[in-house]
């Protein structure tokens, strides 16, 4: 999830590397409130949801947020990689 069109392209980015991976993805980059998109896509109980915003794409992260609304926090494309990979790995 976007927070604004600044980062659309940031966002594909991240979803291309994480595709390539073998890892489903959703692309969200409507142009709706980050709550609202956070919100609905809570309701579907995707594993993870990304939300990239400036701070993010600066620091070529992303910010994660885990099912059940559990916030992990800010962690580097390479390393929710290597969280998402390990989990299908258990």
């Amino acid at each position: 999830l976007n927070i604004t069109d600044a980062q659309a392209e940031y966002a594909r980015d991240v979803a291309k590397m994480l595709q390539k991976q073998g890892i489903r993805v959703q692309l969200d980059l409507r142009n709706e409130k980050i709550t609202y998109k956070i919100r609905e896509h809570s309701l579907q109980k995707p594993p993870f949801i990304l939300v990239v915003g400036d701070k993010e794409m600066a620091a070529g992260a992303v910010a994660v947020r885990a099912r059940g609304n559990v916030d992990l926090g800010v962690m580097s494309q390479q390393a929710f990689l290597e969280k998402v990979l390990a989990d299908i790995a258990h």
